[in-house]
């Protein structure tokens, strides 16, 4: 584990900002990002950096007037663009004295336990040596299947796998608002955001990304979940300005705050939650579903209706409502295959059926809940 700070921040800076605007050209933002932060080390502060950018340089460098949409022509614009993003932070961050370090992580880095568990130590490591850690997702590597999609996820995740005191999301916007202020002359500034099921009806005033950023709103939202369910309060602000960052540091109210959740998931159910990628969904009954929400109990073959998918044992699957909510996410027991052969069948014709004697599909303690608790007639499945 690191040593202890006063602080463990993780900053994310999305394309937008680093592309410049208002004059300032993409290593006068890295500089002035580079001089906020290092007053902040020097404080007493860890600080790991999430920065994207190296598709929008190297997209700039080869002279392509817009984003790549491919796969592939995104992967030669990251290789191209990398090394580069990565010269700027270590000159920046060199002028104050500190050392940088790449970390380039693709979602496969993070939905292997082993794997999540190798990476947040890496990190953990770097921060206890007084190196920044500059993480991006390594485009030049990453498939459709294994990409994160947008740095906001990726930096909510690494701040739960550090176990960070805060997340600030640095974007184009000044805060959170009600409407879409291009579009909405209404919109209003939100400063706060205290509970979970606030957020999920925030979601629908999230707006897209930009040209060249994958991000938007939405994910930001999205991050914001992820961070917050995990205890790890999240700020949204400008990052335009830097004498935003500054005051944000320095515990300025600015921009818009999401508040963490008072009952926290533990790292393993977090990890669970957020990193892993589904292999499956299973469809569920309304007994089943009140049983899970409300009485904390596992997930048995009687109250499964459907399953979608081909997964492995103790791969992750879905857990949908018959209505289509996701109820919550889990490693399942069995494989596809053999629980298409026991689909509805009480627990005692299981065991008759396969030979074993694992009577639950989803063991409560490999299941995750992402639906709060509702009243629902608390009668048996069928």
């Amino acid at each position: 584990m690191a040593s202890a700070v006063a602080h463990r921040r993780v900053i994310k800076v999305g394309t937008s900002l680093l592309r410049g605007s208002q004059g300032r050209s993409t290593a006068t933002v890295i500089a002035d990002l580079a001089a906020s932060l290092s007053r902040q080390q020097r404080r007493g502060d860890a600080i790991a950096l999430v920065t994207s950018g190296a598709v929008g340089l190297g997209s700039e460098h080869l002279g392509l007037s817009r984003r790549p949409t491919e796969l592939v022509a995104l992967q030669a614009a990251a290789a191209v663009g990398q090394g580069r993003l990565m010269a700027l932070y270590q000159e920046a961050f060199g002028v104050h004295g500190l050392a940088v370090a790449q970390v380039l992580l693709t979602r496969g880095d993070l939905a292997s336990r082993r794997r999540y568990r190798n990476a947040s130590r890496t990190v953990e490591q770097l921060l206890s040596w007084g190196v920044v850690p500059i993480i991006n997702e390594n485009d030049t590597l990453a498939t459709d299947e294994l990409r994160f999609g947008d740095n906001d996820t990726l930096s909510a995740l690494v701040a739960v796998a550090i176990g960070a005191h805060e997340l600030i999301l640095l974007t184009d916007v000044d805060s959170l608002y009600s409407g879409d202020p291009r579009s909405d002359a209404e919109a209003q500034p939100i400063a706060e955001v205290r509970d979970l099921v606030e957020l999920e009806r925030l979601s629908g005033v999230a707006s897209g990304g930009g040209q060249w950023g994958t991000g938007g709103m939405t994910t930001k939202l999205a991050a914001a979940r992820i961070a917050t369910s995990s205890g790890i309060p999240v700020r949204l602000a400008d990052g335009r300005d830097p004498a935003v960052l500054e005051a944000l540091l320095a515990g300025a109210a600015l921009g818009t705050v999401f508040h963490p959740s008072p009952s926290p998931l533990p790292d393993r159910k977090g990890w669970l939650a957020h990193a892993l990628l589904p292999k499956g969904t299973l469809h569920i009954d309304a007994g089943a579903e009140h049983a899970l929400l409300n009485q904390g109990a596992s997930l048995l073959a009687v109250g499964i209706q459907t399953m979608e998918g081909r997964f492995g044992r103790r791969e992750p699957v879905r857990v949908l409502a018959s209505d289509g909510r996701e109820l919550g996410r889990g490693l399942c027991t069995f494989s596809s295959d053999e629980l298409e052969r026991i689909i509805g069948l009480s627990s005692q014709a299981v065991r008759e059926r396969l030979g074993v004697a694992a009577e639950a599909v989803i063991h409560r303690d490999v299941l995750v809940l992402t639906a709060p608790a509702v009243e629902l007639p608390n009668r048996p499945s069928s």
